[in-house]
């Protein structure tokens, strides 16, 4: 019913900025929080960041405060990722996630069957 799409994943070098987006289609719910997960090989799916329904509020992983910022344009029905500084410890698969609820809290912190998904993009910082 939902679909999420990702791009903008591809090769960079460490340093590089790259911006990725999100487009959700389908039937939707009314106000919904949009986030990014991000998989590295041999890893578990963790958090990177995630914002309300409205855009207000934001919240980030540790390892990229000050690096990453997320936002969305609801008339687009599109969320972005925009990434800078990046390093290795940086590549993974992204993946896109939207929730029922319109704000941010700490169930956002750890992937959960309650997100609906996307299929992910590939990033890849090369040093």
């Amino acid at each position: 019913q939902v679909q999420l799409v990702e791009s903008g994943g591809r090769v960079v070098q460490a340093g590089d900025s790259l911006t990725l987006s999100c487009v959700v289609s389908g039937r939707t719910f009314s106000a919904y929080a949009m986030g990014w997960f991000r998989q590295a090989p041999g890893r578990e799916r963790e958090f990177v960041a995630s914002i309300s329904w409205i855009g207000d509020t934001t919240d980030y992983a540790d390892s990229v405060k000050g690096r990453f910022t997320i936002s969305r344009d609801n008339a687009k029905n599109t969320v972005y990722l925009k990434m800078s500084s990046l390093k290795r410890e940086d590549t993974a698969v992204y993946y896109c996630a939207g929730d029922y609820e319109a704000l941010v809290g700490s169930h956002w912190h750890r992937p959960s069957s309650r997100f609906f998904w996307g299929q992910g993009t590939p990033v890849t910082v090369s040093s």
